[in-house]
């Protein structure tokens, strides 16, 4: 416990406390940065889709990010004014900021589950087993998050009354494991996009000398997976004291996650846009010169004719998994009715 009689440690508490004031600034300064920089590619690729459960998760997550980290300001440095922080307020607000941050995660995780579930062919043992994970992950952290909660109040009950600006920037007891689940779950994910591009062929095959749209999704789902998967390490690491790590607080993770996710949707969707239609039209110029008992194939057609970008949508998962099947056998393997059907591109 640090009090008054002990001016190092209060020095040091002090300075502590004003990292996050500074870090949270330049996070929003990033976000924003990052939306208008980004927000031609929105206008173009992502405001002209059809609404579909892809595009309102995209908007969730674009705008969400902005105003958490909004809200992460405002909460961080109205606590500097000595008549708003309270004893009280600073329990309260400790909690808070890590549902309001799970929030995003989970909303993240649910689109990466949607993704994995597309990239093995829509396997619903695939998709329950990733979403009994998923609830046992909220359920974890929930129950940490009520653990810390209760010990909150001796960890800076007496740090409170110290004059600092803002709430006391001190981590302890079992918060180290508050974000473990998550952690855990991502590297889960990681593993099923890490296997899927070793087995698969189709990431490795080219329709027209192009990057075929299950490699461009496999190799988004690995990196987005592994930048995740570290950030909540070091967000752990920088609670357990012995590893040194000042405490930068969560503007920094709220807005990696919120720029990362929504620069992986625009990419995808940007290269579905530029590259999908030219496939497309190349494997209807094979099925147009293609003996008759390929060429009168209607589920063919309505298979091509179906991987308009324009359409794309989780609001037809079943027929996609059927079609895609038969285009594979008009390009050797080739994702011309591939993910997009998903709506997450």
């Amino acid at each position: 416990m640090i009090g008054p009689s002990a001016p190092a440690d209060f020095v040091a508490l002090y300075s502590r406390n004003l990292i996050p004031l500074y870090v949270v600034l330049c996070s929003l300064v990033w976000v924003l940065h990052d939306y208008f920089i980004t927000l031609e590619d929105e206008v173009a690729y992502i405001w002209n889709q059809k609404p579909n459960f892809g595009r309102i998760m995209f908007f969730w997550i674009r705008y969400y990010t902005i105003v958490l980290l909004i809200f992460d300001v405002v909460q961080i440095h109205s606590f500097t004014l000595p008549w708003v922080r309270t004893p009280a307020l600073c329990l309260a607000a400790d909690p808070t900021m890590r549902i309001v941050g799970a929030i995003s995660l989970w909303s993240v995780e649910i689109v990466m589950q949607i993704r994995i579930y597309a990239l093995y062919n829509l396997s619903k043992k695939v998709a329950l087993f990733n979403g009994i994970l998923f609830i046992i992950s909220i359920g974890l952290f929930l129950w940490v998050l009520v653990i810390n909660a209760n010990y909150r109040n001796s960890l800076i009950g007496g740090l409170v009354k110290l004059p600092l600006i803002g709430c006391p920037a001190v981590n302890g007891g079992s918060q180290w494991a508050l974000w473990v689940p998550a952690t855990v779950y991502e590297f889960i994910l990681f593993g099923f996009a890490v296997s899927k591009s070793i087995v698969s062929n189709t990431s490795r095959v080219k329709l027209n000398h192009r990057q075929s749209l299950s490699a461009v999704l496999l190799q988004e789902n690995i990196l987005y997976f592994f930048v995740i998967g570290c950030l909540l390490v070091v967000n752990n690491l920088m609670v357990i004291k012995t590893t040194g790590i000042p405490w930068f607080g969560f503007g920094p993770f709220h807005a990696s996650m919120g720029i990362a996710t929504s620069r992986m949707f625009i990419h995808l969707r940007k290269f579905s846009s530029k590259n999908l239609d030219g496939a497309v039209d190349s494997v209807q110029g094979r099925i147009s010169t293609a003996p008759a008992a390929v060429a009168d194939r209607p589920d063919l057609h309505e298979s091509l004719d179906s991987d308009n970008p324009s359409r794309g949508g989780f609001h037809d998962l079943e027929r996609m998994a059927r079609s895609s099947r038969h285009s594979r056998s008009l390009s050797d393997g080739a994702d011309v009715a591939g993910p997009s059907r998903l709506g997450i591109t």
